[in-house]
């Protein structure tokens, strides 16, 4: 309840109060633009509304040319991850009251494609090369031998050593947020490495060695610089910086 007291940016904490929202994003239209540049829309919302249903509303009701990923929208496919106010996150997991102005002034957000991958159109990327350094590093279980009569058994504590990276959903975050992939696209990445680590470090696993060959190339681990834009940046909260330097371990040690 609002009271004689309050400021008129109190009232704004009120979920349910209409409010609007510049978007100002990076639009880039391959058939008639010879480079990006910067469009804003005006759009309405609530504190409760997450930054998708704000680019909906611009693709529904403004511009429907608009182009950019999405598909579950609750945090799970990694297809809507973008430059949310310079920072890397997904679209379906901000939320408005987090980036309103604290002086109930009006806000702008700015909007911008994932770097290190090639612009397709607007916020819609190039991600074939972020896949095949995923695909490289043999991201499945490897077994040798017969077939095994009963489940692999696993203990917890095995489990334990390699949880944290099983939380991948591959949505570049991590990847296009590091400075040695916006400048040397040949790298493998930290996702890449992430998801090796996944299985390296799987009890279960017998493909280790060959992955951690894979990863001693030049282009592997090793160009890692231990910034930590990619643990920052990471949606699920993996430590990935922390995974990339116990694969570096494993490889300086040859143990796992």
């Amino acid at each position: 309840m609002t009271t004689a007291t309050e400021s008129p940016a109190a009232s704004v904490s009120d979920e349910h109060t209409p409010i609007t929202v510049t978007l100002k994003i990076l639009r880039f239209n391959p058939e008639v633009d010879s480079e990006p540049h910067w469009e804003s829309y005006d759009v309405p919302a609530q504190r409760t509304d997450r930054l998708l249903n704000l680019l909906f509303y611009v693709k529904d009701y403004i511009d429907g040319t608009f182009s950019f990923r999405r598909s579950c929208a609750h945090g799970v496919c990694g297809s809507d991850a973008m430059q949310i106010n310079g920072i890397n996150r997904l679209a379906c997991k901000v939320l408005m009251k987090d980036l309103l102005e604290k002086d109930g002034k009006k806000t702008t957000i700015t909007i911008a494609p994932i770097k290190g991958l090639t612009t397709l159109k607007d916020l819609y990327v190039d991600m074939d090369p972020f896949f095949e350094a995923y695909r490289a590093i043999k991201p499945y279980l490897i077994t040798y031998g017969n077939e095994p009569t009963r489940e692999r058994i696993q203990s917890q504590a095995d489990r334990d050593r390699f949880d944290d990276t099983t939380k991948c959903i591959l949505c570049a975050c991590c990847t296009s947020s590091c400075p040695v992939y916006w400048n040397d696209g040949s790298y493998f990445g930290p996702a890449a490495i992430v998801n090796a680590h996944r299985f390296i470090f799987d009890s279960r696993d017998e493909g280790a060695e060959e992955r951690l060959d894979i990863l001693n190339d030049g282009e592997g681990v090793w160009r890692c610089r231990t910034t930590f834009n990619c643990t920052d940046a990471c949606p699920r909260g993996i430590q990935v910086t922390k995974a990339i330097q116990e694969v570096k371990r494993a490889l300086l040690f040859k143990r796992v």
